[in-house]
């Protein structure tokens, strides 16, 4: 099955532009992304569909947060890049910014063991990079999936990020033979019953995989007083493809 990473930029743009006609404009006011760890031919128009929404031009930096394999001693490791490159050329890394993070919690580390050219950040960096525009990034893995380090890394990216022009992506997956599951969550997410919400979430019984990624982006939504949308009504594949945006004042 092809990845992204195997795809042309003039593929891309293609992807992108289709999706985009389907709309008249584009969206100003999403912070937050919920997307599939692996980008591929099944979900890929699913993934245009969410990233012709958005301006780049509204965001200097694009924070990807995902969850590792492995549980290490750094349990919120970035990696120490300059910059980050996909096939499409160089992103700089916000070196300031994961400094800001280390600064703000002892659990962020800049520490490489967890980095590798096949984690999900290249993934979405491809699909950044297919809209134009000029922005850096930071990878943030998730290398303990503890509640207690979850809630930390969500109050991180809340402080430090509400005044920013920053793009938030949560990296995590609910395949199509779990939509009832799906419902069940978003029942509870439309009843703000959150509490419930994130008990059932840490049972583990949604069947979600990156998990901590997405209970750590419903905190920093809710948070911000984001609204969220889902997009997967025409597929079977990755069922918690979202965004967040902030809320519109209609006069």
């Amino acid at each position: 099955m092809r990845t992204i990473t195997s795809y042309t930029r003039d593929e891309i743009n293609k992807g992108l532009n289709k999706a985009a006609d389907s709309r008249n404009e584009r969206n100003d006011h999403i912070r937050v992304l919920f997307a599939p760890t692996s980008i591929d031919e099944n979900n890929f128009n699913q993934v245009c569909n969410l990233y012709s929404r958005l301006d780049p031009a509204n965001y200097e930096t694009a924070v990807i947060v995902e969850v590792h394999e492995e549980t290490l001693a750094k349990k919120l490791p970035m990696a120490s890049n300059r910059f980050f490159e996909t096939s499409f050329g160089k992103v700089r890394a916000n070196d300031y910014m994961r400094n800001e993070f280390c600064d703000e919690d002892d659990d962020f580390f800049i520490y490489d063991e967890a980095f590798s050219q096949d984690i999900s950040l290249f993934h979405h960096l491809m699909m950044l990079q297919g809209l134009g525009g000029d922005i850096e990034a930071v990878s943030v893995q998730i290398a303990d999936e503890n509640h207690y380090i979850i809630k930390e890394l969500a109050h991180v990216l809340e402080e430090v990020l509400a005044s920013r022009n920053a793009l938030l992506v949560f990296c995590c997956d609910l395949a199509g033979d779990h939509r009832k599951e799906f419902e069940h969550v978003k029942k509870m997410l439309e009843d703000k019953s959150h509490s419930a919400l994130l008990n059932y979430l840490n049972s583990g019984k949604s069947h979600i995989t990156g998990t901590a990624a997405f209970i750590a982006g419903i905190i920093v939504a809710h948070r911000w007083g984001l609204e969220l949308s889902f997009i997967n009504e025409d597929t079977d594949h990755s069922l918690l493809t979202a965004y967040a945006e902030r809320k519109r004042l209609v006069f």
